[in-house]
């Protein structure tokens, strides 16, 4: 039977990625079969857990999914692993005021699927006062159990043993200690991490977090704290899928596409056909088109030069839906303006321009109803997901029909999301799971 655990921290920033990547690494270096989950909406760390695991993870996120859903979901990745592991978000109570075990909190996640924590404690600053947040972690939720103790940044032998033994007599089992190593900060930009496949020698990179964590932690005692999880053979459909054959944009700007959505259109029988705007590649014969989010905006030169997938995208929009998320939106419009103020012409298929040149920072979670009948589905079709973008939008004296009207997670009055004209419909949202 497949056993997991979940790696979370009191706050972001205290070293649960350099964690996570080097306990899957370390185990996939031992022969198991290694099964990565991520906590909420994130597609820059999975990418890094499949390349530290050799297998696609999962998003597991309680705010977007049902119960059911991440049963589904967990229990799919334990049917072909024998050891789950599971990266939690932000710090381990953090989440959306909601209802109760749906906030997207890691808690909620470890308490849903039985997931013992291993706690991820930066103890740079402080040494005892490290117990009394271990034990405040451990007693704050009684559905939440801590399994054990990861000291970081320690200085010194000395430093790890004055919060160890304070851990250690408050119940509490400490099963490794890290040393400060600045030199394995992984890269970042502004969504994140740099993506996966962008990063230098990403492989090498990650033996060294493997043999540094392996050094520093008991892996014998961290296998022993994960628990069993259900196995199951259940069908995981997030979101049905929007035609028999779907084309899918996909490339270094078009890689925002979560993999359980793929998944789950495969297992609803939909053939998904790849092609790649980067290279110029029109969309291939197909019911629907899709451009996923990504990073367009550091390939604007390429995609306004790109003719024949332009030229191939306004050719399939005039009688087949086209839908794009986030990065595909934008490339959608009119123009694209990158951060240096260059415009760059876009598909023009959407009223609206986008810029990058003046960024302000959009997040947060989304419950959206579609506002009229399009690829996606009927109006009033609900939709589960997640915004995250720096761009500004330059709208028309003539703007498109809202393609749908969007909830924060803070209860505020829907709002008009993206656009619509025609067949063709866009927006920063990107879909989770059906709402």
């Amino acid at each position: 039977m497949t056993h997991g655990f979940l790696v979370a921290a009191p706050r972001s920033g205290s070293g649960k990625t350099v964690l996570t990547l080097g306990l899957m690494r370390a185990f996939a270096a031992q022969g198991l079969r290694v099964a990565a989950a991520k906590n909420g909406p994130d597609y820059i760390d999975p990418a890094f857990h499949a390349a530290a695991t050799g297998r696609p993870g999962v998003n597991l996120d309680t705010w977007a999914m049902e119960p059911g859903l991440i049963e589904a979901l967990a229990g799919q990745a334990a049917r072909e692993s024998d050891l789950l592991i599971c990266e939690g978000s932000m710090g381990l109570f953090d989440g959306v005021v909601a209802a109760p075990r749906r906030s997207g909190a890691s808690a909620d996640l470890a308490a849903l699927l039985g997931l013992p924590v291993l706690l991820v404690l930066d103890i740079s600053g402080q040494s005892q006062t490290a117990a009394a947040i271990a034990k405040g972690c451990d007693g704050f939720d009684p559905s939440v159990r801590i399994g054990g103790v990861v000291l970081n940044r320690v200085a010194s032998e000395r430093h790890r043993k004055l919060a160890a033994d304070a851990i250690a007599a408050v119940g509490l089992s400490v099963v490794g200690a890290l040393p400060r190593a600045e030199t394995l900060v992984l890269p970042e930009r502004h969504l994140g991490l740099v993506q996966a496949e962008e990063t230098p020698d990403l492989d090498r990179g990650l033996e060294a977090i493997a043999g540094f964590v392996a050094a520093h932690v008991d892996l014998a005692a961290i296998r022993a704290l994960a628990r069993p999880i259900a196995a199951t053979s259940a069908t995981a459909i997030a979101v049905p899928p929007p035609g028999q054959t779907i084309a899918v944009a996909r490339d270094a700007a078009f890689s925002f596409l979560y993999p359980h959505i793929l998944s789950g259109w495969r297992a609803a029988g939909a053939e998904i056909r790849f092609f790649s705007p980067l290279a110029d590649e029109p969309p291939p014969e197909a019911d629907i088109c899709w451009l996923p989010g990504g990073y367009p905006e550091l390939h604007a030169g390429r995609l306004g030069a790109a003719m024949r997938f332009q030229a191939g995208l306004r050719a399939f929009a005039q009688t087949r839906p086209v839908h794009g998320e986030c990065g595909g939106y934008m490339v959608l419009g009119q123009e694209l303006v990158d951060a240096a103020g260059v415009a760059h012409p876009m598909v023009g298929l959407l009223a609206a321009s986008f810029s990058f040149a003046k960024r302000k920072m959009n997040l947060g979670y989304r419950d959206a109803a579609l506002a009229s009948d399009c690829g996606l589905g009927l109006r009033g079709t609900r939709l589960r997901g997640h915004e995250f973008h720096y761009a500004s939008v330059i709208e028309p004296a003539d703007p498109d029909a809202p393609f749908a009207f969007a909830r924060d997670a803070q209860g505020n009055p829907p709002v008009a999301a993206g656009s619509r004209r025609g067949l063709v419909t866009g927006s920063f949202f990107h879909v989770v799971a059906a709402g």
